[in-house]
Parts: C-alpha cells; structure tokens; sequence
C-alpha cells in the first residue's frame, strides 16, 4: 500500500455536546480529533456524518449524554454511521452516563431508562464503554459488553494531597446513597466520615435532613457524583455548619447545575464546589472551579487500544502527583 493512503488505525471523534474536552483528550493522546459534520435540519433533526475512511479503524466516539436527549441520540447515530462505515470496533467514550438515576424500579409503572440506554448503544454498534463515575455500579451489568468504569477519585485524590492538610478535613456524604464514596475517600487518605439522612418529599425536592457524625472544628468536603439542583448539597452544608464545622467544600464529578443551581450554589454557605469537565458549565461562577478529566480519559484510551490494565492505572493515579494540575 502506498505511503500516503495508510490510515491510522485509531480515530477519535467528538459529538457536539463534549468539543472542549474531546479536544483536549484527543491532544493529551497525541492526535487531532477526526473529522465529522453534523448537518441540522430546519425541523431540528440532524444527521451526524463522518468526513474520512474509517474502514477498519478503532472509533472512539466522545461524547456525555446530559439533557436534551439529542446528545445521546447523536451519540447512537454516530456508532450507527461507523457501524456502517465498517468499523473495527466502535467505543463510546461517555464522560457524564445520563438517565443513569433510573436504575431500578423504585415505584410502579416506570421505566428503568438506564437499562434501556445500554440496550440502544449496543444496538447502534458499540462494542465497549468507556465513562466515570457512574450514579450506581450496577449499571455495568446492563451491558453485555465491556465497561470501563473511572473514578474521578482518582483526579480529586491527587489533588487533595496537593492543596491540603489532610489532617484537618473530613469527608461527608450528603446522603445514604453516597456513603461508599465518601468511605472510600476517607480510607484511601487516612481520614474520618460522616453523612446526612435525608428523606425527600418528591424529586428534587428534600423534606428533613439529619447529620450523623461529629464534624466539629474539622474542615469538612462533601463528595458525590451528581450536583443537579443543588438543594441537597447546600442544605447537607448549611447543616454541617450549624453542627460545628469550620468550613464546607463539595467535590461533585458531574455539574449537571440545573435551573437556579449556580445560583443557590453562590448564595450557600459554601466555600467552594469543585467539579470535573465531563459536563461543560452553563456559566461561570466564583465559588466553582473546574478539574481536567482529560488525563484519566487519555491514559484510559491509550491502555484499551493497547490492551493494558485500566485496573492498575486507579492505583498508580492515586498515588502519585501532578495528574491533577490542570484546571479551567
């Protein structure tokens, strides 16, 4: 084969809802992000093409499903072309895993919408996924295909080490659901725990909430994976200052920030919400500050495409430094 139709057997491409960070992996990786359009038409629909020969390629397809469905419909239809396009294998690499608090069924007559998004990705030809931070670790067992699932712990730990005196924090969770997270902080840094019970009246709305744990005198950061609203995060910190603490940070993977959350967020007790870029913010505010996850992701790419450990890269990444140093 001559020397100028030699393809490269990985291609990275972007959907539009996760340019800025597919660039950013893609530049980290060492290589430009593939070339596809996305023709809309005046109704709103669209149609997603790929502008190069990707005959036999490994396609990593970066792209979060945060609301509207568009994104993760544009994700489908992407594997769908490259399927098509004959693909060697097609990887969806998904930063923020949307509908994925609709993992059970939690009352009659719904749906169980993260079950159904594994269904359709794998119907529209992807043979691996790749995201962080998943809302519940069951969701792997939906697919019936390989998951890699990242810890954004692994960027936040880092971090941690390098910004603080970990003597003086203290980790809570801002519900029961989110106590494996914050355990898991305080086990792998040496330090305490506590967490909130709350018991919520509908969605998104809380009716009481109580601390378990002492938090007195000790700096306390709040961790979970999801910030939507914002309500629970800025009355779980609301109430861990009237127990007794000195300061209260978040550390949240996914800035969903709906509505009035920036907002609410600013006008907290709060000092500050760190997050991660796997959903780009809606706008920028004092009190957030944004972490990189394009070194988790690019490292991760690298290791599937060259059939290595991902298992092994968590424990190297929370224990060294300097993976966590770029910032928004």
């Amino acid at each position: 084969m001559p020397e100028s139709n030699k393809k490269d057997p990985t291609v990275l491409f972007s959907g539009r809802a996760t340019v800025i960070l597919a660039k950013e992996i893609a530049n980290l990786y060492g290589k430009s992000l593939g070339n596809s359009t996305v023709f809309q038409y005046a109704d709103g629909e669209f149609q997603p093409c790929f502008e190069q020969n990707i005959r036999g390629c490994d396609v990593f397809i970066i792209q979060s499903t945060f609301a509207p469905s568009d994104n993760l419909m544009e994700l489908m239809m992407l594997a769908d072309a490259a399927k098509r396009a004959s693909a060697k294998r097609i990887i969806a690499v998904i930063p923020y895993f949307g509908f994925a608090r609709q993992d059970r069924k939690d009352k009659p007559r719904v749906p169980i919408a993260a079950k159904l998004v594994a269904d359709l990705l794998q119907t529209a030809g992807v043979s691996r996924i790749i995201t962080m931070d998943l809302h519940a670790d069951q969701i792997q067992g939906f697919f019936n295909i390989p998951v890699d699932h990242l810890f954004a712990s692994s960027i936040f730990i880092p971090f941690l080490r390098e910004t603080e005196d970990i003597d003086s924090i203290l980790f809570a969770s801002p519900d029961v659901g989110g106590t494996k997270r914050a355990s898991q902080y305080a086990k792998t840094l040496g330090t305490g725990f506590v967490m909130c019970y709350k018991q919520r009246t509908k969605p998104n709305e809380i009716g009481t909430m109580q601390l378990i744990g002492d938090v007195n005198d000790k700096h306390v950061i709040l961790v979970d994976d999801i910030v939507d609203t914002g309500s629970t995060l800025c009355k779980a910190a609301e109430l861990i200052i009237e127990s007794g603490a000195k300061s209260v940070r978040s550390m949240i993977t996914h800035p969903v920030l709906s509505g009035e959350a920036i907002d609410r967020i600013e006008a907290s007790v709060m000092n500050k919400l760190l997050v991660t870029d796997t959903i780009p913010l809606k706008r920028q505010s004092d009190k957030i500050s944004v972490l990189s996850t394009a070194p988790i992701f690019a490292e991760a790419i690298h290791r599937v495409e060259n059939y290595e450990s991902i298992a092994d890269f968590y424990e190297i990444a929370v224990s060294r430094k300097g993976i966590a140093t770029k910032f928004h």
